[in-house]
């Protein structure tokens, strides 16, 4: 089976759960996943066949996506801040609005030092998660010290998976922020970000 073979039955075959153009976009992701080409490159190598290893976790992706995986959990990935983040279902796939939240705290940032502001800057994530937020903000700001707390150990794994990856150094501590003993364990902090989840 070629690329473009590849590429149309998976559009076909998702266009009964999803609309084609959604269909089409997820069809994107699992080819640059697969081939590691680019859209405008998989043009040009259309015709190439996709390799048997590569073609059995086509077959994988295809049957976890017709049984309404999210793509991101699928591919173990997602976008945020330009990077490419580790994601699997022990943490909540990032949303774009907790980008917006990110470009906040960074522009609070820069407002406070615009005018004058150069002290030691603490920066702490309460839940969080795949690390999207702390990672984002200490790639914006290199002299930040930054931390992320959860109470979830393999929420942890992730973020601190995510940290060693995109080659940033937060430091992620295990506990329960609403317990006061277990957060006197956390330095004293400039600002505190937190992005919790719609859910209970």
């Amino acid at each position: 089976m070629t690329i473009n073979e590849a590429q149309q039955e998976l559009i076909q075959r998702l266009s009964s759960i999803y609309d084609k153009r959604e269909a089409s976009n997820i069809a994107d992701m699992v080819m640059e996943n697969l081939s590691g080409y680019t859209k405008s490159q998989r043009v040009i190598y259309r015709t190439t066949s996709l390799p048997t290893e590569k073609f059995q976790l086509f077959e994988k992706y295809i049957e976890e996506l017709e049984h309404h995986k999210p793509i991101q959990y699928v591919l173990n990935e997602t976008w945020f801040s330009g990077m490419k983040f580790y994601v699997d279902e022990n943490v909540l796939i990032p949303r774009p609005e907790t980008e917006e939240l990110v470009n906040w705290v960074i522009e609070e940032i820069h407002s406070a030092e615009s005018i004058g502001w150069s002290g030691r800057l603490i920066i702490l994530d309460v839940g969080t998660g795949s690390g999207c937020i702390p990672i984002s903000i200490k790639k914006a700001i290199p002299k930040a010290e930054v931390w992320g707390c959860d109470v979830s150990d393999q929420a942890l794994n992730v973020a601190r998976i995510n940290a060693a990856t995109l080659n940033h150094v937060v430091d992620f501590q295990g506990l329960d922020f609403l317990d006061h003993i277990q957060r006197n364990q956390l330095p004293n902090v400039n600002i505190l970000v937190s992005n919790p989840p719609y859910v209970p």
